[in-house]
């Protein structure tokens, strides 16, 4: 009884703990989605503030969000076409981590271009514009750089692909189209059948056997062997069969002799 309890007791406590686990995940992904959410809304907040900017308004400010749009949207770019690619190439693991240090830079001139947004002195930030224009172009383009060279691999790829499907498929359909090939040789071999007598090789002539005037009694003619009736067959006698030649069965009884008193 004892070991009933303490087996029921370990059950129970082993169903807490596997609920306890299963909320805990529960729960963790639920606020993983949530920050994802959250960060995808600010993201996009910040681009739609940051366009409307660059659109709207001009001199430091402007430039300030037009760096800012282009380094993060070549930056994001860059970063979907890679995580895209690892899934299918393991070759671009090691240009996923070139990204990710590429990243740590980007997102150091994205912080600081952020912050010069609020700076009051704009001359100051206007002699800073050049210098951070330069970043910007030199990061978007090792971003692009490599953005385009994993589109390119991937096109050589399924160019390589298709090349090698468009050969298979010129086999197959040479080989379906035999027949096209075979056609002139078994028209020639059908006119030399045609040419030369069934039963009969070229260059065999048997003579004729010359038919008689007046066959003999009894005997007819091929014709007259397959289209004529058949001749009558004479009766046999019927004859008794041999009692002594007759079989005997095992489960048939001996015939007893009869005796006399």
């Amino acid at each position: 009884m004892e070991a009933a309890l303490t087996i029921l007791a370990l059950l129970l406590v082993a169903f807490v703990a596997l609920g306890v686990y299963a909320t805990v995940k529960a729960v963790g992904a639920a606020k993983r989605g949530v920050d994802r959410t959250i960060t995808q809304a600010r993201r996009t907040v910040e681009d739609t503030t940051l366009r409307a900017k660059s659109f709207g308004q001009v001199g430091v400010a402007g430039e300030l969000a037009q760096l800012r749009l282009s380094l993060r949207t070549s930056m994001r770019a860059t970063q979907d076409a890679l995580h895209a690619g690892v899934a299918e190439d393991a070759s671009l693991a090691e240009s996923v981590d070139l990204f990710r240090r590429l990243s740590a830079h980007g997102l150091e001139l994205d912080d600081e271009l952020k912050r010069l947004e609020r700076e009051p002195d704009r001359a100051t930030v206007a002699g800073l514009l050049p210098k951070l224009r330069e970043r910007t172009q030199r990061i978007t383009h090792s971003a692009e750089s490599l953005r385009w060279a994993a589109r390119d691999r991937a096109r050589q790829f399924a160019d390589d692909d298709l090349d090698a499907l468009n050969a298979q498929i010129d086999i197959e359909a040479g080989a379906l189209r035999h027949w096209a090939v075979d056609e002139p040789s078994s028209q020639t071999s059908g006119a030399g059948a045609s040419a030369t007598t069934p039963g009969r090789g070229p260059g065999t002539d048997w003579p004729t056997p010359a038919a008689s005037a007046d066959p003999p009694a009894g005997s007819s003619t091929a014709d007259e062997a397959w289209s004529g009736p058949a001749r009558e067959e004479s009766p046999q006698a019927i004859t008794a069969p041999d009692p002594r030649l007759r079989t005997t069965y095992p489960w048939q009884k001996s015939t007893r002799p009869e005796t006399t008193n």
